[in-house]
């Protein structure tokens, strides 16, 4: 039997209730479509050493940490020196996700922007990229991104990139990458295919941001990482190459950024 394309689910939440009764299962299912590596973020520090025994108790699954926007206000201030530690570990291979949400959250704009410019300082002092999340903050986003790359270069993933072309081509401009979602399945997506189209493809990453925004059948119900496959049928349509090619393309995106997990693979 012909093994299928390798994809990687670039940004998940395994630690997450919603798996807590089949997290086994629902990793195995995502080998069956596969997707042999996926990347589980931590959005509370307080939470990450239950998201570093996932990663440590399952080959190809990395972990991230930082302090999501939406709880920048409710959390303690993240510190530089604190996710610098945490980066030691053989499986932290990102810092985030960080970033600005103003659509829910815009009364913490000040502390979420405070919060964001310590996550850019390390992913800049670790090299690991900073993973962000930006939601109605588009302006301020590619604002604080560039004047922060002036201050000295990082990299950095726009995760379920699902804002306008302008904040795509701040970023892009700067070499950072963009992660296609579930989002981008949606019937009704067509301006945001456009985006991703319009982008170099060698920026570009699979996730599926599960439990959230399961794409096509699935819309509606608990995302898994399995998905990331149903993600990438859309995204090889997009840039009008067979699947086999697509996934290819993006498993060389991913490595290229997430360097960290691409070498502990090769060492495997």
């Amino acid at each position: 039997m012909t093994s299928l394309p390798r994809i990687t689910d670039s940004h998940c939440h395994l630690d997450f209730p919603d798996f807590a009764e089949e997290r086994d299962d629902v990793i195995a299912r995502a080998r069956a479509a596969g997707v042999h590596r996926m990347v589980t973020i931590c959005t509370r520090l307080r939470n990450e050493p239950a998201v570093r025994a996932i990663a440590e108790a399952h080959d190809g699954i990395f972990y991230a940490a930082g302090t999501h926007p939406m709880s920048a206000a409710e959390e303690p201030m993240a510190t530089v020196d604190a996710l610098v530690a945490l980066a030691r570990h053989p499986k932290f291979v990102g810092i985030g996700e960080s970033g600005l949400d103003y659509h829910y959250t815009a009364e913490s704009a000040v502390v979420q922007q405070e919060s964001l410019r310590i996550h850019i300082a390390a992913a800049r002092d670790t090299g690991l990229p900073l993973i962000i999340h930006s939601r109605a903050a588009d302006a301020d986003m590619a604002r604080i991104l560039t004047e922060e790359y002036r201050n000295g270069a990082y990299t950095c993933v726009m995760h379920c990139y699902s804002s306008g072309p302008d904040l795509a081509r701040a970023a892009l401009d700067l070499g950072f990458y963009l992660s296609m979602s579930g989002i981008a399945a949606f019937p009704k997506s067509g301006e945001l295919r456009d985006i991703f189209a319009a982008a170099p493809i060698d920026r570009i990453l699979l996730e599926t941001d599960a439990p959230y925004l399961a794409p096509p059948p699935h819309r509606g119900r608990r995302n898994e990482p399995a998905y990331t496959a149903l993600t990438a049928k859309v995204g090889a349509e997009v840039f009008g190459l067979d699947y086999a090619k697509f996934a290819a393309r993006t498993e060389a995106n991913f490595d290229r950024l997430f360097t960290k997990a691409a070498h502990a693979a090769k060492a495997a």
